[in-house]
This record gives structure tokens, sequence and C-alpha cells, in this order.
């Protein structure tokens, strides 16, 4: 269930880029759900775009260009669950979509190409994701966008759940303080 906020300044992208940048932001999406191509998988897949009015994002204490590179000022949240991806992944989502928006603004090719897109991973821990009135757990997730849970990527998963499990007991916790997969093995 990954959502991607792309703030951007106003007058940035007309409709035909924008349309481009959603397609390839989306194809990260899919792309961060083990390529889940699915009905499942592109329901999930949202891209909000949000406008930033003129003269309301400064960079160095200026509100013009003066220390933004191209192609321009972007700032992506991109909101996964929490115990999704190791390092590696997330390394490839930054990369996935500053990809996206320097080719969505074909800028010219320089050193700095992208210094001024920042990508924001925000981890929402496990049992705060919800729809139709219901908490779904990532494993509903995966279940939904037809990632197999016998796969390597949901073995990861299961691993961090477990190691969480483990210090979540071992610090006294509740055994219903959340944070866990619902079926999380007890130490």
């Amino acid at each position: 269930m990954p959502i991607i906020h792309l703030q951007h300044p106003a007058g940035a992208l007309d409709a035909t880029r924008k349309a481009a940048l959603a397609q390839r932001l989306t194809d990260v999406l899919l792309t961060m759900e083990g390529g889940a191509k699915t009905h499942g998988g592109l329901a999930f897949a949202s891209v909000i775009f949000t406008e930033v009015p003129a003269g309301d994002w400064w960079v160095g204490g200026k509100s013009d260009a003066t220390f933004v590179t191209a192609p321009g000022q972007f700032l992506a949240r991109v909101s996964i669950p929490e115990g999704y991806m190791n390092q590696a992944h997330k390394s490839e989502v930054h990369q996935g979509v500053n990809d996206a928006i320097v080719k969505t603004m074909d800028g010219p090719p320089s050193a700095h190409q992208g210094a001024s897109i920042l990508v924001i991973l925000d981890e929402v821990p496990e049992g705060n994701w919800g729809a139709r009135g219901q908490t779904i757990s990532l494993a509903g997730i995966a279940e939904t966008v037809g990632l197999p849970k016998d796969g390597e990527r949901f073995g990861w998963v299961r691993d961090y759940f477990d190691a969480k499990a483990r210090q979540y007991a071992a610090a006294g916790y509740p055994a219903d303080a959340g944070g866990l997969l619902p079926d999380a093995r007890k130490p």
C-alpha cells in the first residue's frame, strides 16, 4: 500500500508531464510491491501531487532558484509499511523516484542533476494502515497485491517482525501493544 506524495513548485508540471510522471511513479510503486501489476497492486498504488505556491518554498534562505539544481525542486514522501524493505530496497526507491522525475523533466544533464529532488521514506508501523474501516496488516497487503508469502521478500519481512516480537517480549510490552504481524511467532 505505498503512496507517493509529490510536492512541486506551481507551474512546474503541465498536464502532459504530470501524467507521464504519475505513470513512472506508479511503476516505481509497483516495483516496490515486488512487481505486483495485479488489480490489487494497481489499486494500492497512489500518487498525489501538491503544487507549492510561488514564494512558499525556500531553499538556502531564498525563494528563487539560487540554490536549486536541474530539473528543479521536488519533495517526494513515500509512505511504506514498516518492515517491508531492507536498505537495498529503500535505495532502489530513492533512485527510482529520482530517475522518474529526471526523465519526465528531461532537462540538460549536469553533474548535480537531481540534487534538489528530495525523497523521504515514511515507514508506517504495522497495524496503522487501514481501509474499509479496518486495519490492514502487511500480510494482508501482500495477499491483496499477489506477493507470495513463501518468497524471499516476505521471508525477510517475517524475520524482521519475529525479531521485533522478541524485542517486545524481552522489554515486557503488553501482548496487544500492536506493531507486529498478527501471526508473529512468539519467542
